[in-house]
C-alpha cells in the first residue's frame, strides 16, 4: 500500500507541473502573437512615415524647382526606405510589388519620372492615409513609363 501511495502523488505531481508548463506555454504564446502585433504596427508606421518624407522632398522641389539632383536623390532614398519596411509587413504583397516598382522606375528613368512628380505625390499622400486608390495610381504611374527608354 505504501507503493500505491507514492505513485499516486507522483502522479498528482507530475499533472500538476503538465498543467502549470501548459499554463505557461499558453502565457508565452499569447505574449508572441502581442509582440508580433506591436512589432507589425511598429513597420506600418515607419513605412508610412517613410513616404510622408519622400512626398515632403517631392513638394520641396515643386515648390522651389531648385536642387533638382539633391531633392530627386533624397526622395528615392526615402523610397528605398518605405520599400524596405513594406517588405517587413505580413500581407501586404501587392503593396510591395507596387512600392518596390515605383521605387525601380524612379532609380532607372528619372527623366520620365521627373514628369510625373505631382502624380506620385497624389499617389503616395494617398497611400498615407489609408486609401488603396493610392496603389492604383501608383500602378498606373509605373505602366505610363517606356521601360525601353530612358
Amino acid at each position: 500500500m505504501n507503493q500505491e501511495k507514492i505513485m499516486k502523488a507522483k502522479m498528482v505531481t507530475a499533472f500538476i507541473m503538465f498543467f502549470a508548463a501548459l499554463a505557461g506555454l499558453f502565457v508565452m504564446i499569447g505574449l508572441y502573437v502581442d509582440k508580433s502585433k506591436e512589432v507589425q504596427d511598429t513597420y506600418k508606421a515607419k513605412y508610412k512615415q517613410n513616404l510622408e518624407e519622400a512626398v515632403d522632398e517631392i513638394d520641396t522641389y515643386l515648390k522651389d524647382e531648385k536642387d533638382f539632383e539633391i531633392r530627386y536623390n533624397m526622395m528615392i532614398s526615402d523610397l528605398g526606405a518605405a520599400r524596405n519596411m513594406v517588405f517587413l509587413i505580413d500581407g501586404y504583397t501587392d503593396e510591395q510589388k507596387t512600392i518596390n516598382e515605383l521605387h525601380y522606375c524612379y532609380v532607372k528613368y528619372p527623366e520620365q519620372m521627373k514628369d510625373k512628380l505631382k502624380d506620385t505625390k497624389t499617389a503616395l499622400t494617398d497611400i498615407i492615409k489609408d486609401l488603396d486608390k493610392g496603389y492604383d495610381e501608383a500602378d498606373e504611374i509605373v505602366e505610363s513609363v517606356d521601360k525601353l527608354g530612358n
